[in-house]
């Protein structure tokens, strides 16, 4: 009797390939002694690869660390903001820090036919600023 081509039980999958799963079907489950053996958190790892590990762990540490406080909001504004799925207080953080950038000029058209008429020149035809005001 011939011995199988590949080994037994691969699904087919994106995340590996049929030649993946034989090289690694061959490889023994643990026993209950070295299971016992295992440490976790890099002990068993030298110092100064364990303590690299500690370091990269974790999101970035912020400049500004965030102050946390209790705000109330209207309920369709929160339904809002969580319709848009993850990341909703990130996102209704930004539109507050929007709040408070600089004004910039809006530009807003507005048909000056006098002004068109006698020959004046505004840069561009019928465009005026307004600032603070919305387009």
């Amino acid at each position: 009797m011939t011995a199988p081509e590949h080994a037994t039980g691969y699904v087919p999958n994106p995340s590996y390939s049929q030649e993946d799963w034989d090289e690694v079907s061959d490889t023994p489950e643990l026993t209950d002694g070295e299971i016992a053996e295992l440490r976790p958190n890099g002990e068993g790892l030298p110092t100064d690869l364990a303590d690299a590990f500690k370091r990269l762990a974790g999101r970035p540490k912020s400049e500004a660390k965030a102050v946390p406080v209790s705000l109330r909001v209207p309920p369709n504004v929160l339904a809002a903001y969580k319709a848009a799925g993850a990341g909703w207080q990130t996102r209704m953080n930004e539109a507050l820090a929007a709040a408070l950038a600089p004004k910039k000029m809006k530009l807003r058209w507005r048909t000056k036919m006098k002004a068109f008429k006698r020959g004046k020149k505004r840069g561009r035809i019928g465009m005026t600023a307004r600032k603070g005001k919305a387009a």
